[in-house]
């Protein structure tokens, strides 16, 4: 089971706290470090202010060495297709192949009238978020010396020449989420290298992979050319008291993360993540809320980990 770190910035962070998480995950064995892409935060007065997802990971290209780093998820309603695919290989150049696009319809209207960001009506979303996954996909896949073109409702392209390429090849991994019963499943089956269930409960995340299975073998693909993973918060504590204080901390109540959270003693948090792998996931997303709690990834890497192997 592959353990992965999942902050989320617009709650409040500056780049080195992000940074400091960063080579924590890293020398602490877990396998990448993720964050949200989000520009206002909820619930909190998210002070300093947001960081922007792709300035933040060409950062940590360079900060880091050896975690996989991406977004969970990029809004297709921030970023124009094409300047995106620019920016994501140039990340997966600076970091020498290590990044993975996380990329979603978009759904928190506040951050958009906040920005100055469009928000159309949820079915242009989707056909906006479509489009992008064509467009990003189409430029990576555009043979060296060939143009792409992409005559499309939303972003029409002329002549492109499909540059830069991302160090990956054929291209960086996509991750699709959501929780939609047919049109999520079959973005996932067309673009999908792996499909993410975030913050379901485990029944509903196999019913998920499910449909995304037979998404993908109706696709003619393999059904193991496609990872499934699932994102959960993260409370762990060696003992009741310390679960208690890294509750209060996020703003939760003990018994509400035990039920829908990977949280609890060390063994608990195991067996919460033993059932998303029963599921079928294969990766899991420890979303970090506390990010001045070093401590907390150090319990989970030596009382957790190990016990998922």
């Amino acid at each position: 089971m592959e353990l992965r770190i999942f902050t989320e910035p617009q709650q409040g962070a500056t780049y080195d706290d992000l940074l400091r998480i960063a080579k924590a995950t890293e020398d602490l064995g877990f396998d990448a470090f993720f964050r949200s892409d989000h520009y206002l935060a909820m619930n909190v007065d998210g002070r300093p202010g947001p960081t922007d997802a792709w300035l933040t990971l060409a950062g940590l290209a360079r900060d880091t060495s050896r975690i996989r780093l991406g977004t969970l998820v990029t809004s297709a309603t921030f970023r124009y297709p094409g300047p995106l695919a620019i920016s994501v290989a140039q990340v997966d150049q600076m970091s020498g192949g290590r990044v993975e696009l996380g990329l979603g319809a978009g759904w928190f209207e506040a951050e958009h009238s906040a920005y100055g960001i469009p928000f159309p009506p949820l079915g242009e979303r989707f056909d906006r978020l479509e489009e992008s996954l064509e467009i990003i996909t189409g430029l990576w896949g555009t043979p060296d010396g060939e143009t792409f073109d992409h005559p499309g409702g939303h972003y029409p392209i002329s002549e492109s020449p499909g540059l830069p390429k991302p160090t990956q090849s054929p291209r960086p991994p996509i991750i699709v989420g959501g929780t939609g019963k047919k049109r999520t499943p079959a973005l996932a089956a067309r673009f999908g290298d792996e499909f993410n269930a975030a913050f379901q409960p485990v029944d509903e995340a196999r019913a998920q992979f499910e449909r995304v299975g037979a998404a993908v073998g109706d696709a003619g693909r393999s059904a193991d050319s496609i990872t499934y993973s699932a994102a959960l918060v993260l409370c762990c504590g060696a003992n009741e008291e310390e679960l208690a204080r890294r509750a209060a901390a996020i703003g939760r109540e003990v018994d509400e993360l035990r039920e829908n959270g990977a949280a609890g003693t060390p063994a608990e948090v195991v067996e919460k993540i033993e059932s998303y792998r029963a599921a079928g996931a294969s990766r899991i997303y420890l979303q970090t809320l506390d990010l001045s709690d070093l401590d907390h990834l150090e319990l989970v890497a030596n009382e957790v980990a190990p016990q998922l192997r």
